[in-house]
């Protein structure tokens, strides 16, 4: 089970129970159907929806909870310790990422027009980013939005886009100044019903594997201007401005995981015999375990460290680039080591650890790769 910690209250304990009954209701008896269709049905979003489960963050009067993000996490935390990696993945994309730029800088029209539509599940949102050129640099990206009259016109490609295939309305990273480099970039909402937009394949993946991921084209799709999210040419700015959130979700969900993926091993081990003894009595089981649980323990400490400073607003780039580092290098470690007391049969799909350890790879790759961490942690150290 997830430690009981004491930067939640009773409140957040009942919203665990109400998520645990929706995982079993809603999404156990679908989830290896989804697997192997290679994404969600999009029942599951009008179902999140219904459970009070999509945009807790939002006002009241839009559709959400006027939660804080202890509400968001405690999300997180059960929906990928349940080991439904893919559904778990879609939904923080929706909740922890894109309803952050919109709760942050959308005005109050486009507040009211797309809010209360997300946190019903009627309207899903992607962002879309990466570009088969340019991953971790968004200096980088080439998909342009040209100013015509009271239009933008958007052309280009963006790959790896989570809830590419199910969503309704995409928040496109563009170029609208390319001669400002990095201070030429906007972000702009745009409805995935507008002509010359196009969806690629759903990608084949190594995990997450009824995660929605896609390719998405761009050919002079016209956007209002009206669509523009935050300021012109401030899209840079913006976006550096989301991702502590955006990391430190992902670090929660690698400490979700790695917990998972820790339990189902010490339950394994107490039952699997080897040389007329159970593997857990052997002095080697109980002293790697031991360094499990201890990496288990700090990276929970530190999350809650990280989450306290996001609740004050005080949660620097540093800090959250730190935990989705860690707890994600973590996560790979730790799992690798579970599928090593399982032998043979931690190589077999049928086994959960065998899924936990395909989905644990990205973990290390999205939200920006540990290298990029490691350059933007690098960046405050004192050694110049």
């Amino acid at each position: 089970m997830l430690p009981r910690r004491s930067i939640h209250d009773a409140t957040h304990d009942q919203l665990r129970e109400s998520v645990r009954r929706f995982l079993a209701r809603e999404v156990a008896p679908s989830f290896q159907a989804w697997e192997e269709a290679g994404m969600v049905d999009r029942s599951f979003w009008q179902k999140a929806g219904e459970a009070g489960l999509l945009c807790p963050q939002a006002p009241a009067e839009l559709g959400g909870s006027d939660a804080s993000f202890l509400t968001n996490a405690v999300i997180i935390e059960e929906m990928f310790y349940s080991g439904f990696t893919g559904p778990a993945t879609d939904m923080s994309v929706h909740n922890d990422v894109c309803a952050g730029y919109i709760m942050s800088y959308a005005t109050d029209e486009q507040k009211a027009r797309w809010l209360p539509a997300m946190a019903r599940g009627e309207l899903v949102v992607a962002i879309a980013m990466t570009e088969p050129g340019a991953g971790s640099n968004l200096q980088g990206i080439r998909t342009r939005a040209v100013r015509d009259g009271d239009d933008y016109v958007i052309s280009g490609q963006k790959t790896f886009i989570s809830n590419g295939q199910h969503a309704d309305l995409v928040i496109v990273v563009a170029k609208t100044k390319p001669e400002l480099a990095a201070k030429g970039v906007s972000l702009i909402a745009m409805e995935t019903s507008r002509p010359g937009f196009r969806r690629g394949r759903n990608l084949d993946k190594l995990g997450h594997l009824s995660a929605d991921t896609s390719e998405l084209f761009f050919d002079e799709v016209r956007v209002p201007a009206s669509n523009l999210l935050g300021p012109p040419e401030g899209g840079f700015g913006v976006l550096m401005s989301e991702l502590p959130q955006e990391r430190l979700a992902i670090g929660l969900q690698s400490m979700a995981q790695a917990q998972r993926a820790y339990d189902i091993t010490v339950d394994y081990v107490r039952e699997r015999e080897a040389f007329g003894a159970k593997i857990a009595e052997f002095q080697n089981t109980r002293f790697r375990l031991a360094d499990l649980k201890s990496d288990l323990m700090v990276g929970w400490a530190y999350i809650d460290q990280c989450l306290r400073q996001h609740e004050e607003k005080a949660l620097s780039n540093t800090d959250a680039s730190i935990a989705k580092l860690w707890c994600t290098e973590m996560h790979g470690r730790l799992v690798d080591t579970c599928v090593q007391f399982f032998g043979g049969y931690g190589f077999m799909r049928e086994y959960e650890i065998c899924r936990l350890y395909a989905d644990a790879r990205v973990f290390r790759v999205y939200g920006g790769t540990s290298e990029i961490m490691r350059e933007l942690v690098s960046r405050n150290l004192d050694i110049r």
